[in-house]
C-alpha cells in the first residue's frame, strides 16, 4: 500500500472516522468516570461530525446530513399536492366543477406560494366579501 492511497481513503472516510473517534472519546469518559463525558457527546455529534461531514464529506455525506428535512418537507407537500389535484380531477369528472372552477383551482393548488400569500389572499378574499354585504344593505 503506498502512502498516498492511505490518505486519500482518510479523506474520503473522514467523516466516519470522526465519529468513531467522538464515540470512542465519550465512551472512554463515560467508563472513566469523568464528568464531561455528556457535554462532549451532544457536542461531538451535534457540532463536530455535521461540521466534519459539510466541510470534508462527498455529496452523499452532505446530503445525509443536510438535505434530509428538505426533501421530507418538499415531499409530503408534493404528495398533498397531488392528493388535492386527483381530488379535483374527480370531482370535474363526476360533473361537479364547470370548466373554469376547476382551471382556476387548479392553478391555484400548482401555484407557489408562502404562508404571506395565503394570508394575503384570506384576506382580499374576506374584504371582498364584507365590500359585497355593504353593498347589499
Amino acid at each position: 500500500m503506498n502512502e498516498r492511497s492511505a490518505l486519500s481513503r482518510a479523506r474520503e472516510n473522514l467523516t466516519e472516522i470522526v465519529s468513531v473517534l467522538v464515540t470512542g472519546i465519550w465512551l472512554a469518559a463515560m467508563f472513566t468516570g469523568q464528568n464531561w463525558w455528556l457535554p462532549f457527546m451532544l457536542v461531538g455529534y451535534v457540532v463536530i461530525v455535521p461540521l466534519t461531514a459539510l466541510l470534508f464529506g462527498d455529496e452523499d455525506d452532505i446530503s445525509e446530513w443536510w438535505d434530509d428535512e428538505v426533501e421530507t418537507t418538499a415531499q409530503s407537500h408534493t404528495d398533498e399536492q397531488l392528493d388535492a389535484l386527483e381530488t379535483l380531477r374527480e370531482r370535474y369528472a363526476r360533473g361537479e366543477l364547470t370548466d373554469e372552477q376547476f382551471e382556476r383551482k387548479v392553478e391555484r393548488l400548482l401555484e407557489t406560494e408562502t404562508l404571506e400569500d395565503a394570508e394575503d389572499r384570506s384576506r382580499v378574499t374576506s374584504e371582498t366579501g364584507d365590500a359585497r354585504e355593504r353593498e347589499r344593505a
